[in-house]
């Protein structure tokens, strides 16, 4: 009985090591879009890096119940809702490359064009209409084909001109 156990164990841990090894990098860039942590130097993303921990420890203790389930759409689903409820305590722009969005922009904008979630999947997933989702998604993408707008944090304040 031990040794069968102790066998499903050892599967168990080889299909999420297969799984971590082919699926981490794509998801650890998905948690660095949300953060909107930088991307580069590497190291640069620890808020990332500790959400996608914590979603593929969720993603593990589950791994027997998934039943077919695909486990990257459930560690993708897990990484958006640590999101939602860490944004609260955290909404400081990190200087990433969607950090002129809020949260809720980067989260549809992630969902939608970088992990291509269809609508009506992001918009269950968030609880949202699907019109408000393409109305999210289509205002970040406005806003990231727009020109950036300088800030005084981030050093880009210029004193203005006297006129002529």
């Amino acid at each position: 009985m031990r040794e069968r156990q102790a066998g499903r164990e050892r599967r168990r841990a080889k299909e999420f090591e297969t799984f971590v090894a082919g699926a981490a990098g794509r998801l650890l860039h998905t948690a660095t879009l949300l953060t909107a942590e930088p991307l580069l130097p590497p190291g640069a993303n620890p808020r990332a890096q500790r959400m996608l921990t914590a979603a593929l420890a969720h993603t593990y203790a589950q791994w027997e119940r998934l039943h077919g389930e695909d486990p990257y759409d459930r560690t993708r689903r897990e990484l958006a809702v640590r999101f939602a409820h860490e944004v609260w305590r955290h909404h400081r722009p990190r200087g990433g490359p969607l950090d002129r969005l809020t949260p809720q922009e980067r989260l549809v904008l992630v969902l939608r064009l970088y992990e291509g979630v269809a609508e009506e999947q992001a918009a269950a997933l968030l609880g949202l209409p699907v019109d408000r989702i393409r109305a999210i998604c289509n205002r970040s993408v406005a806003t990231m084909r727009g020109p950036r707008r300088p800030t005084a944090r981030r050093g880009w304040h210029r004193p203005m001109e006297a006129p002529p």
